[in-house]
């Protein structure tokens, strides 16, 4: 049988110990490089501001607390203001699944009003890279999230991934209903957020 067929056909826990069996051993770099435990969530809305606004709301660490569940008790610890560069680093507290975690956020990438992105050192998450892209559109700018995640000890910690994914489908789309409405709300009245200037 060629392995390669049989992997795309497998899901990832099952993939990698196929490939632990199949390999024996002798594919351990295979085994290592592979994406066999990454898993990946994207949200995608279009909000009536042009890019100075939505960018500035962005901008501002303070602004997660409007667009994150009540219930993850969000709380920025790092001292405030906090400036959103290339290096910055953040901490902050969050409850998952009743437990609180403290999370530090690396801010690896920025680049005005086109994207930037934050990436976890510290955190409930064995990787969480969350992308954030700004694309002007004809009726306003299309925000675009991109996370790639794993979870923590592999392989048990798969048995939690529908459990965890349900919870990030429910996160992502307070956050985006949220943003929308928040951009609404700017459009026909002073905006409830914190300005980044």
């Amino acid at each position: 049988t060629n392995p390669g067929s049989v992997l795309v056909l497998l899901p990832d826990f099952a993939r990698y110990l196929y490939l632990v069996k199949w390999g024996q051993g002798k594919n351990q770099k295979l085994i290592d490089n592979i994406n066999l435990i990454d898993h990946f969530l994207t949200r995608e809305i279009l909000v009536p501001a042009d890019m100075r606004k939505v960018f500035e709301f962005f901008s501002n660490a303070q602004n997660l607390e409007l667009i994150t569940p009540k219930e993850l008790n969000f709380k920025i610890l790092s001292p405030i203001p906090i400036e959103m560069k290339n290096g910055t680093l953040i901490d902050y507290r969050i409850r998952l699944f009743g437990i609180s975690f403290n999370w530090k956020t690396l801010i690896s990438a920025w680049e005005p009003e086109r994207r930037f992105v934050d990436e976890q050192l510290k955190g409930p998450y064995s990787k969480w890279i969350h992308t954030h892209s700004f694309e002007t559109k004809e009726d306003g700018i299309m925000i675009k999230d991109e996370v790639r995640y794993r979870l923590p000890f592999f392989p048990l910690g798969e048995l939690m991934f529908l459990a965890v994914r349900h919870q990030l489908n429910r996160i992502f789309d307070y956050r985006t209903t949220r943003i929308k409405e928040i951009f609404q709300e700017a459009n026909q009245k002073k905006p409830r957020f914190y300005d980044s200037r």
